[in-house]
């Protein structure tokens, strides 16, 4: 299969959209109660927050083979910490179940990072994201030399949490 990996403009939020309804959704399914995903989807997935999303600065790209999506992942800039190091944030990585386990993650992964050194104004910048405590993606993140920095459980509305890691890596 022939991937390409292509910036997203508003006209593919739609596609993300679709996107997740399968792969966020099938992730999930067994981490989440039903009304947290829903509350989730609704969160993270609506066109309209992901219009507003690209807005407040989330650069997102799609893997295609050909014309079928396979994949999709998101990075904003987030702060700069004390020492100068600016902190990028993984928002969303996901790979369609189809096309899980032949490397894209990696390529979208790798992407985030190219991305991250070509528009980082300082030496020093680190990715990091949250992944629930919960999800087997944790191995893959250690696999592609992420670690873990800290945890919490953080609120989101409604009286749902992320009980997430903050996994991170130094970008040089």
């Amino acid at each position: 299969m022939v991937i390409e990996i292509k910036r997203a403009g508003n006209a593919d939020l739609q596609v993300i959209h679709e996107m997740a309804e399968i792969v966020f959704r099938q992730t999930y399914k067994s981490i989440l109660s039903p009304e947290q995903m829903d509350y989730m989807m609704e969160w993270m997935y609506s066109l309209p927050n992901l219009e507003d999303q690209v807005l407040r600065g989330h650069v997102y790209y799609i893997a295609w083979a050909g014309d079928e999506p396979q994949g999709y992942v998101s990075v904003r800039k987030d702060s700069v910490d004390a020492d100068g190091t600016e902190v990028w944030h993984l928002e969303k990585i996901y790979v369609m179940p189809s096309a899980q386990g032949i490397g894209l993650g990696n390529r979208l992964l790798e992407t985030v990072k190219q991305h991250v050194r070509d528009n980082k104004m300082s030496v020093k910048a680190r990715i990091e994201l949250n992944v629930n405590r919960n999800n087997p993606a944790v191995g893959f993140y250690r696999n592609q030399g992420l670690s873990i920095l800290r945890q919490g459980d953080f609120p989101i509305g409604n009286g749902f949490y992320m009980n997430d890691y903050i996994m991170g890596t130094d970008i040089r």
